[in-house]
């Protein structure tokens, strides 16, 4: 990998979220000065300790004005582009995200001669996908590469780790809940990847010039079914729950009502995504920046304990 020099400063933009602490402590231990760019700079100060003394600065950043992402940007080498939203809410919504947010970050880093960009997007992007956040994925894409040429795009799937919202939501409904739904029988297919690779290949694509204008794909060693994966939750936390086949249709109405909620288990474009694969084409994955994945088996069971009856002591009591 090539060094990094000690002067080089990169901005991450939404750089307090799970996948964003992580790449932000990538890039600390490669020698970056770093600048996270945050709604509520006080809610991340967390992110300090992973770096050494003053080499981690947080700023307060509105990704919907140009002034305030001029602003953090002002003085950067790099910058990785992490904005996103499952759920979207308020002015929050996928286009103001994914679309404009991104455009903004990419012809602000370009006018200002920023010598990388990274995007970060998701597998499964694409026009033609039924759910409305692949398909702001994909426009936001389009924008970034028409902005600035050279960025390079990360298009991971389904992301695991200690701090996920993948595993540790289902790990928690298991717990709740006598059935675990799978949403168009469960038989669509997703390649998990862990976090930690995926902000190391972050941190490989920024330090490679040789990266630019590439778009890569993370993903995991394994493809999965979704019922594949809730087979997986309901063993490490020890669990016997129904399995229980639910319609695209039945459930797009379960998600109409669930998606009013203020923190909601399930929207419609949820459902939506459900019927998208987000399975790596096998071209400029991980293995191209000489990372290999690690598997999931290997790590998801050593957080999914907390969600048994009786936690990490459960085989010695049962």
């Amino acid at each position: 990998m090539t060094a990094i020099p000690a002067s080089n400063l990169v901005t991450v933009f939404g750089g307090s979220g799970f996948l964003g602490r992580h790449i932000v402590r990538a890039l600390a231990k490669d020698g970056w000065r770093i600048r996270v760019a945050v709604r509520s700079p006080n809610l991340a100060l967390f992110l300090r300790p992973m770096g050494r003394v003053g080499q981690i600065q947080l700023v307060k950043c509105n990704v919907n004005n140009d002034a305030s992402v001029q602003a953090a940007l002002e003085g950067a080498d790099a910058a990785v582009n992490l904005i996103g939203v499952i759920a979207p809410g308020g002015n929050q919504s996928f286009s103001a995200l994914h679309v404009y947010a991104a455009e903004r970050i990419a012809r602000l880093a370009k006018a200002m001669n920023l010598a990388r960009l990274l995007h970060v997007s998701a597998l499964g992007a694409s026009p033609d996908a039924d759910a409305h956040y692949f398909k702001s994925k994909a426009e936001g894409e389009r924008q970034v590469r028409q902005a600035f040429p050279q960025a390079t795009i990360l298009r991971p799937s389904v992301v695991f780790g200690q701090e996920d919202n993948f595993f540790n939501r289902f790990g928690w409904l298991a717990r709740m809940s006598p059935v675990l739904p799978l949403i168009g029988g469960g038989h669509n297919r997703s390649q998990p990847v862990f976090v930690g690779d995926v902000a190391q290949a972050a941190s490989a694509i920024l330090a490679d010039p040789a990266t630019a204008s590439r778009t890569y794909d993370a993903a995991g060693p394994e493809v999965f079914t979704f019922k594949q994966l809730m087979q997986i939750v309901l063993r490490e936390t020890n669990r016997k729950r129904l399995l229980l086949p639910v319609p695209f249709g039945f459930a797009m109405v379960k998600g109409l009502f669930l998606g009013m909620l203020p923190n909601p288990l399930l929207t419609m474009d949820q459902v939506r995504m459900m019927k998208t694969d987000t399975v790596s084409s096998g071209e400029n994955g991980l293995a191209a920046l000489r990372i290999a994945p690690r598997g999931l088996e290997a790590i998801v069971p050593s957080y999914l304990w907390r969600f048994r009856k009786a936690g990490q002591f459960e085989e010695i009591v049962s």
